[in-house]
């Protein structure tokens, strides 16, 4: 059992609080087996929503899968407690935004999609929908008469 880290790292232009919006925000990933390497082709998502029971009645997991090549039970975990924001003091450095506890499998991959959400960083104008799977996002704060966005979106996984 093991814990990772995935770290966020972008670019922000005059926004901060850049976060998963809700508890149906899709983390997509790409897993990889602990016991023969095997790394998924697709990527998969899990949300805080999902809950499925681990064998043997030892708790519940976001997923549980077997893998495709050795047909080990693996799960992973959203560690609802550690999801922090990015924001604008965070700009172009790694920050742990979630982590996840990985049984059996661990994360090897994160796609940014829909359903992020940031604040300006100096109005209280909410951005909501920020799809960050191009790497890039960019709008208009009315408030501010000002350019935002989010550019050079990266990430990393760290074991904690």
């Amino acid at each position: 059992m093991g814990k990772f880290g995935l770290q966020f790292k972008a670019t922000l232009e005059n926004v901060t609080n850049v976060r998963p919006d809700g508890d149906d925000f899709r983390w997509y990933l790409k897993l990889k087996c602990g016991n023969c390497g095997e790394v998924t082709d697709k990527w998969q998502y899990i949300t805080l929503m999902d809950s499925m029971p681990l064998k043997g009645g030892r708790g519940s997991a976001s997923m549980v899968q077997r893998c495709k090549l050795c047909s080990r039970e693996n799960s992973i975990d959203i560690l609802r407690d550690t999801i922090t924001p990015y924001n604008l003091e965070n700009s172009e450095r790694f920050k742990t935004m979630v982590q996840f506890e990985c049984r059996g499998l661990e994360p090897v991959d994160f796609q940014p999609q829909a359903g992020f959400a940031a604040s300006g960083a100096e109005t209280t104008t909410q951005f909501s929908e920020i799809n960050l799977q191009e790497k890039d996002w960019t709008d208009y704060d009315e408030k501010a008469s000002e350019s935002v966005g989010i550019y050079e979106v990266t990430h990393q996984f760290i074991k904690c």
